[in-house]
């Protein structure tokens, strides 16, 4: 293997929508993104058990996702890969046979996993737990209110109304938690605080857990040129990685609009949460990195509130006789919106509800006449946007904790001119978009700076 001075760190984030991996090689000023790859997973499935409220994921699909990811990486600097980092989203939960959870074979120069006795991950966004349903459980000791889509919530559900399921596997993890495991062959998943927090009943006095940065295990095969042997950090979660990766102030407050959105900010040094949670409150605390926390206005409405509005009128044009991509929709109303400076129709955005609030849904006020253009109801729903995340975590607060400015991440923020102009003029600071603000680079930076 060459030298350290040229190892690379492999970074790869196994997101809600698409896969994600980033290569950083050192520099004498710290690190570089050398390259980076994203694939669109397309892996929503259909759930047998839970029906229109399950929200499930094809394994497979993410995995060939991920590998064709890693195989339009330069091989070159594959072969070159001394640690891998490893984040993804959330919450989420994926079953699985300890002796059978992948086959490894051969794929052109080097060998790959392939998924074989796996279920689909049950994501984040899975709505098959009513809030009856969740008042009827034990109720947990931990900081983090309980909420459907939640690990340990989904295998209470599948306990009550399909527990032959449970029969079939015997190990158990978030989707990175997976990958880790099939790379380093763990007869057991190891779970990072940051993944066992977000599943629920998580309690941070007596966690028996791995260290965000600390080592899983190592590669049991050279796996797309990066050699056998190499060193896997353990599962880390895909929005602490993000905000590693671009926040570098305790003053800064961290702003992401993805699938979902989040706002967050850095609590004191040895600050510890409080051992029972508040299920009204809107601001959650997540295990970050050397024990630190961060408080974190979770909102489930981002950029899919954007992208349901395409796919409605979408449908509507279609029952219209009308085809028309959906990509191409989405740059039209963008257009509108930025030709529509103000809009005076108020859209709360929230369809899929809040954790805090999960029976409020969305709604739409204050309509005029003069206010249904195209322009106007998508600066107002850009608008609804930013603002219902600014009510979970307010300006005051902000203040409060010495925020002096927001750092923008998240690719409906990137892509969206008009989301951007909502967020410099909702909140009353500077504003700073991030370079390479992403978990992939985020999940290499932990590793580099461990390594």
């Amino acid at each position: 293997m060459a030298g350290s001075e040229a190892s690379c760190v492999l970074g790869i984030d196994l997101g809600t929508t698409s896969v994600k991996a980033a290569l950083l090689v050192g520099t004498g000023r710290g690190h570089v993104v050398a390259a980076s790859c994203s694939r669109e997973t397309q892996a929503h499935a259909s759930s047998l058990e839970a029906g229109p409220q399950g929200m499930e994921q094809n394994v497979r699909r993410i995995i060939t996702a991920l590998n064709e990811c890693l195989a339009a990486l330069p091989q070159q600097q594959l072969q070159r890969v001394s640690h891998i980092g490893i984040s993804g989203q959330m919450h989420g939960i994926v079953f699985w046979k300890r002796d059978q959870g992948c086959r490894w074979t051969e794929c052109g120069t080097s060998p790959t996993f392939e998924p074989e006795e796996v279920s689909h991950l049950v994501t984040w966004q899975d709505g098959r737990c009513s809030p009856a349903f969740l008042a009827s459980l034990p109720p947990p000791q931990s900081h983090i209110s309980l909420a459907t889509g939640f690990g340990c919530a989904t295998v209470y559900w599948y306990l009550k109304n399909s527990p032959d399921f449970l029969k079939c596997y015997d190990a158990a993890g978030t989707i990175h938690d997976y990958v880790v495991a099939m790379l380093c062959d763990l007869k057991k998943p190891l779970m990072s605080i940051q993944n066992a927090a977000s599943w629920g009943y998580f309690n941070a006095k007596t966690k028996k857990v791995g260290d965000p940065g600390s080592i899983a295990g190592r590669t049991i095969c050279a796996w797309h040129g990066i050699p056998k042997g190499t060193e896997v950090g353990i599962a880390l979660g895909d929005f602490q990685c993000s905000v590693y990766s671009c926040l570098t102030e305790r003053t800064d407050a961290v702003l992401n609009i993805s699938t979902s959105a989040q706002l967050t900010i850095s609590m004191p040094p040895g600050f510890q949460p409080p051992e029972t949670p508040d299920p009204s409150s809107a601001v959650t605390y997540f295990p970050y990195f050397n024990g630190d926390y961060l408080a974190v206005a979770a909102s489930l409405n981002g950029g899919n509130v954007l992208a349901t509005f395409v796919d409605m009128v979408s449908r509507w044009m279609e029952e219209l006789g009308l085809q028309v991509q959906e990509s191409a929709i989405y740059a039209k109303i963008i257009k509108a919106a930025l030709a529509q400076d103000d809009s005076k129709l108020s859209i709360h955005p929230t369809i899929f509800g809040e954790r805090h609030i999960p029976e409020q849904l969305a709604s739409v006020t204050s309509i005029a006449a003069s206010e249904l253009s195209l322009g106007h109801v998508t600066r107002a729903l850009c608008r609804g946007i930013v603002e219902n995340l600014c009510s979970m975590l307010p300006v005051q607060r902000l203040m409060e904790t010495g925020v002096s400015r927001i750092l923008g991440s998240g690719s409906a923020l990137a892509r969206n001119e008009v989301l951007r102009q909502e967020v410099e003029r909702i909140f009353p600071f500077p504003v700073v978009y991030g370079k390479d603000v992403d978990a992939a680079v985020g999940a290499a930076m932990v590793m580099f700076h461990r390594k």
